[in-house]
């Protein structure tokens, strides 16, 4: 089966899949030679897919093949998830109109032309992914990440590629700390995460019901969960919902843009950086991928690395 999607309005699919291999091998999300491959899960069963992509950002023409399926249901569920993997709902445009009043965004624009802030796949996979990644670095915590999805996610051959579906809920939910120890998680890291499974395969969180909440609500509930605090609950809500106008002031890397940018390598205080951002309204979410971004090209320009 083949799928073909047209974004409205500017997308760069490379600059927006960098995140898949920036940081290391993702053995659930695998980006090379021009294709993005990954296992969608619907209804207990496993289907791989391929995203290939063709054009300039202004005419980006996106084709999916779903090896082996003919079923609409798939075809939608996989159309879906790959609209949320390139944040085709994200208004690139609105922003590029707001970015003209910042002298710093607006510089940003043509390196980064087209370029849109991946969004999870799915909330639990950003979840987990995020305890994965607190107070580590980036590098660290994809590799354990990897780890963790080997062990307890599904092989499935996608073009003959061998890629891991996420581990569902239901499987995490019956894992042992020790098991994670294994694989260099910290025992709490390991029960934030078995926890977190427990209360989705429970019914506990609903991700459905959570994403019409309003931001605070949002916040609120998560932070609730042991081991999420509002680093987690904010970028939740950047990248798990795709909320524009959000800023996790908190993370170390955006308060470094912010330093670079705006304060001359000064790191300004969580406030501050929350009243800059407050400035760029529904476009929070796509200013900071644009800065992050911005960052690590300085930093690979000055010999610095991501």
């Amino acid at each position: 089966m083949r799928i073909h999607l047209s974004p409205d309005g500017p997308l760069d699919v490379p600059q927006t899949l960098a995140r898949y291999r920036i940081w290391g091998e993702d053995p659930s999300n695998r980006l090379g030679d021009g294709v993005f491959r990954r296992v969608l899960a619907l209804d207990g069963d496993l289907h791989g897919y391929a995203v290939r992509w063709a054009g300039p950002p202004d005419d980006a023409r996106i084709m999916i093949s779903v090896p082996g399926s003919r079923s609409s249901r798939v075809a939608t569920a996989v159309s879906a998830e790959v609209g949320r993997l390139l944040f085709l709902e994200a208004d690139v445009l609105g922003f590029y109109r707001a970015a003209k009043s910042d002298a710093v965004l607006q510089g940003l624009i043509a390196p980064f032309y087209g370029m849109r802030p991946t969004l999870a796949p799915t909330p639990f996979e950003m979840l987990v992914g995020a305890v994965t990644a607190q107070q580590v670095n980036l590098a660290f915590a994809v590799t354990t990440r990897g780890r963790l999805v080997r062990r307890f996610g599904r092989p499935v051959q996608v073009e003959g590629e061998r890629l891991y579906a996420f581990p569902a809920p239901e499987t995490l939910a019956k894992a042992k700390v020790r098991d994670l120890r294994r694989m260099q998680f910290s025992t709490r890291k390991a029960e934030y995460i078995i926890g977190l499974a427990r209360l989705v395969a429970r019914g506990e969180l609903d991700f459905g019901r959570l994403a019409t909440c309003p931001n605070e609500q949002v916040i609120a509930e998560l932070t609730r969960i042991r081991g999420f605090g509002r680093w987690t609950a904010e970028w939740f809500l950047a990248r798990a919902l795709g909320r524009g106008d959000v800023c996790p002031a908190g993370d170390l890397a955006v308060r470094k843009c912010f330093a670079h940018f705006y304060a001359r390598g000064r790191q300004p205080s969580e406030r501050a950086i929350r009243r800059r951002a407050a400035a760029w309204g529904p476009h929070q979410n796509l200013a900071i991928h644009y800065l992050l971004a911005g960052l690590r090209r300085a930093r690979a320009k000055a010999g610095g690395g991501t």
